[in-house]
């Protein structure tokens, strides 16, 4: 665990240009230390943490992270400036890189907290609790948000969201290229139906060309991640890097012009292994783990057997790391390559 007065900042620089998006019950500590031995250079988000959670819950539980995932922001939900500014010094304390507010997320639980995606029809309220945010804290303050709502989801619209907010002193913007419909529609459905508008993010970056624009949504490739760098700054993938967690292993070489992290998918999770072992024994369930490894093997001979055997042994009680082990070895390990004479 990471604690206030012994945090170490990572030697890795942050930077935009590829991130990993905030997705709850998904981008936990346990995925986020996989991602890290992946790359060096993805920027790396917690789920989204409620102010209230934060202030009156196990604030130490809620902050919980390793030094290795550096670097790290942290995702937070609300909207009372005071409850945010005390929550972005909290950031700060506890070691993270950023502070990111939700204005993105569609669901109704947050709705009738005036939490995420419906605070886009609400820009001078962003506004404030940005101005807060950035008076309480060193660490770079940025916004995540979509380019509209239901009843507000004209180019105006998201233009008068923009200035306000950037007025306020924000400068990165984190743009899901889809509006958000807050009735009628589920938040699964929300990540589909309603149509990528990739050019609007595009032309959010031609307009303002002083903020850093990054583009979110269906990104799936890196192929797809070059063609948006073209337009935009940075570029933030969700659902194909947590069910395709191997894809991270290409950012670095990629997207960075570096040296892979790691050579070979057996190879990251028998980096793993020790951080695994070191939650076991503090009493941490092995398949609270092991659910965010499944995707590793995905397209591999032996990827299937691998998933299987983790699920229908990992919940046992007193499952250890054997299971893993076990698992890790149904796949077969690509041959070294010999060094070229």
């Amino acid at each position: 665990m990471s604690m206030p007065e012994t945090h170490i900042k990572s030697p890795a620089p942050l930077s935009r240009r590829f991130c990993v998006a905030p997705m709850m019950d998904w981008t936990t500590r346990h995925y986020r230390y996989l991602a890290r031995i992946l790359s060096r250079r993805a920027l790396l988000y917690t789920e989204m943490v409620t102010t209230g959670a934060l202030i009156h819950g196990d604030t130490a539980r809620f902050l919980q992270h390793d030094p290795l995932e550096y670097p790290l922001a942290l995702q937070l939900g609300g909207s009372d400036p005071d409850e945010l500014a005390r929550c972005a010094a909290l950031a700060e304390e506890y070691g993270f890189n950023e502070v990111n507010l939700n204005v993105g997320c569609p669901s109704d639980r947050v709705q009738n907290n005036m939490i995420g995606a419906c605070l886009m029809g609400h820009p001078e309220k962003v506004a404030d609790g940005v101005r807060s945010m950035i008076a309480a804290t060193s660490l770079p303050v940025t916004v995540k948000h979509r380019i509209g709502i239901d009843g507000r989801e004209s180019w105006e619209d998201l233009c008068h969201f923009m200035e306000t907010v950037a007025a306020a002193g924000c400068r990165t913007f984190i743009v899901h290229a889809r509006i958000a419909v807050l009735e009628g529609l589920s938040p699964k459905e929300n990540r589909d139906i309603p149509p990528l508008k990739y050019p609007w993010v595009y032309d959010l970056k031609a307009r303002y060309p002083e903020l850093e624009i990054i583009i979110n949504g269906g990104i799936k490739t890196f192929e797809e991640c070059h063609q948006h760098l073209e337009h935009t700054d940075g570029v933030m993938l969700g659902r194909e890097a947590y069910h395709n967690p191997w894809l991270l292993a290409g950012v670095d070489p990629e997207l960075f012009g570096e040296e892979p992290s790691v050579s070979s998918r057996h190879d990251a999770l028998r980096a793993m292994l020790p951080f695994i072992e070191a939650e076991l024994e503090r009493g941490v369930y092995l398949s609270h783990i092991t659910r965010h490894i499944m995707g590793l093997f995905h397209g591999q001979p032996g990827g299937r057997q691998f998933r299987r055997h983790i699920s229908e042994n990992a919940h046992r009680p007193g499952s250890g790391i054997e299971v893993v082990l076990d698992a890790l070895a149904k796949v077969r390990e690509p041959l070294p390559q010999p060094d070229p004479a």
